[in-house]
């Protein structure tokens, strides 16, 4: 869901998550959001720890950091990564990496 602008900065699109598998996509949006599921009205009605929180992206870091999510706050911050493929491999890894956090 990002387009690379000019000096690193990005806005929304569907260029990067277009590249994740069904199953990659759960594990993202579970990242970000907390959970796995869309809430049965879309994404309009996610909801945060004070009620309605849209899902946002915030520029955030360094192009050697991994992206970081604030799951209160349905935001996914990211690093100024120079191409979309350093993008694509950083999420994956963020998202991989996490899914298993504190499940054994």
């Amino acid at each position: 869901i990002l387009r690379l602008l000019s000096q690193n900065v990005f806005a929304t699109s569907g260029d990067v998550f277009i590249r994740f598998n069904n199953e990659q996509r759960l594990r993202l949006l579970q990242f970000v959001t907390g959970t796995s599921s869309v809430p049965y009205e879309g994404f309009t009605a996610l909801r945060g720890s004070n009620g309605l929180r849209r899902f946002c992206i915030e520029k955030w870091g360094k192009v050697t950091s991994l992206p970081r999510a604030h799951t209160c706050f349905n935001r996914l911050d990211l690093p100024p990564y120079p191409s979309y493929t350093m993008l694509f491999e950083k999420l994956v890894i963020a998202v991989e990496e996490t899914s298993t956090f504190g499940l054994e």
